[in-house]
């Protein structure tokens, strides 16, 4: 993996390392078709490079069939590519074994899979979940669910008042019940990085597993999940400059041989009868049905993208981008950057005074500046801010400080039009 040091550019010289935005930009058709775009919604979803959408259409050109179930040479092609992409997630994350890794459709399928499987079978009434205040609806909603239907706690962890997990609040809310925390790496709203080894450290020493929410970590940061030590840690392919409809759940072997399917159908099973059901072992015991296959081998084709970059490359880029960003929008009068604690990485999350959000995102717009307004998914944790709604810009391997720029005079822009 690549670690030189780098910086964004103005210019548009290549960087040490290899990695410049202006080249990488080229290599993501949007930008082609689109010319004037200044795309800033990263954090909902990623655009996609032509190695994926070429991996993608290759696939059904010249390999498909269905997976594990047909002797044909094509059928057998296809299952080899769909297990080689398996394999890529597995070093992508560097999963000791092929079989901690099971496709879902995206974390939101991840979460409520270890919801509906894991808690289902070893949580009981009384136990506790901790999550915290910087949570998804997708890592708050399936607790719920699962509290009304067991009578389990939901504990919530809350922010501290930069924005950022407050750590001692956090680990007074560990008690001898709590079995589960689950938590974000990276929070969607507003950017913050928790601390996550300080928390699965803490979560550990209680006896507590830890499910980590990555959607906004995998695109952003080095992710090694037996280096973390996390029980379970589920990403979207569709926020890693890969397809829409392919997700990632991994969790430890121990921990997935031991839990009840949560779907019923073909391919999750080895042998059926009227009467019983004998399962497969994990992965495939929760993959039933036909699998997203182009979907796992574009997946593939985007770690391939991002390893070939350098993720401590992207790192180092997103951290210097999003230090611009804080800046360049903190000197616009009657702009309020959200906190994000002690370190916030790859979003930028704002209220301008006076003008509503989703109105702001409209200017913006006819300024070919693409953001996402609204609550984000995280309606909690605006409510406590005191924001029923922001404006959020997020970053990619294709954004530079002149994107910044154009949002910034965007901005601008619309103070003048609301008379702000």
């Amino acid at each position: 993996m690549a670690t030189a040091s780098l910086r964004t550019v103005n210019s548009g010289e290549s960087l040490p390392g290899g990695f410049d935005p202006r080249r990488l930009k080229r290599e993501f058709p949007i930008f082609a078709n689109n010319p004037d775009l200044v795309f800033l919604d990263s954090g909902a979803s990623a655009q996609k490079p032509a190695s994926v959408i070429d991996r993608v259409a290759d696939y059904y050109r010249t390999d498909y069939a269905n997976v594990h179930r047909g002797v044909y040479r094509l059928s057998a092609r296809s299952t080899e590519l769909f297990e080689e992409a398996r394999e890529r997630v597995q070093g992508f994350l560097n999963a000791a074994d092929p079989r901690e890794i099971v496709f879902v459709r995206g974390a939101t399928e991840g979460i409520n899979l270890v919801a509906q499987s894991w808690g289902a079978a070893f949580l009981k009434p009384g136990d506790e979940v901790l999550i915290s205040e910087l949570e998804h609806h997708s890592n708050i909603v399936p607790w719920q669910m699962l509290r009304d239907r067991l009578g389990i706690r939901l504990v919530v962890a809350p922010i501290d008042v930069t924005g950022g997990l407050d750590l001692a609040a956090f680990e007074a809310r560990l008690s001898a019940r709590t079995r589960l925390v689950a938590i974000t790496h990276l929070a969607n709203a507003t950017g913050a990085h928790i601390p996550i080894e300080t928390v699965i450290s803490l979560a550990h020493r209680r006896g507590a597993k830890v499910l980590i929410d990555g959607c906004q970590a995998a695109p952003r940061l080095p992710v090694d999940v037996r280096a973390l030590g996390c029980d379970f840690y589920t990403f979207s392919g569709h926020k890693t400059y890969g397809p829409t409809g392919i997700g990632v759940l991994y969790g430890r072997r121990e921990l997935l041989s031991a839990m009840p399917p949560w779907q019923g159908g073909g391919e999750m099973i080895l042998n059926v009868t009227f009467e019983k059901t004998e399962f497969q072992d994990p992965p495939h015991r929760f993959e039933a049905g036909t699998p997203d296959i182009s979907g796992a081998i574009g997946l593939g084709a985007a770690i391939d993208f991002i390893e070939e970059i350098g993720r401590e490359n992207i790192l180092e880029h997103e951290e210097a981008l999003t230090g611009y960003g804080v800046d360049r929008l903190s000197r616009i009068p009657g702009l309020q950057l959200l906190g994000a604690g002690q370190r916030r990485l790859g979003i930028l999350s704002f209220d301008l005074d006076g003008v509503h959000p989703h109105d702001l995102a409209q200017v913006l717009d006819q300024h070919h500046v693409a953001v996402r307004a609204g609550h984000h998914c995280a309606q909690p944790l605006l409510e406590k801010l005191g924001y029923p709604a922001t404006t959020r810009a997020s970053l990619g391997v294709y954004n530079d400080e002149r994107d910044i720029d154009r949002l910034a005079e965007a901005i601008e822009a619309a103070r003048e039009m609301f008379g702000r």
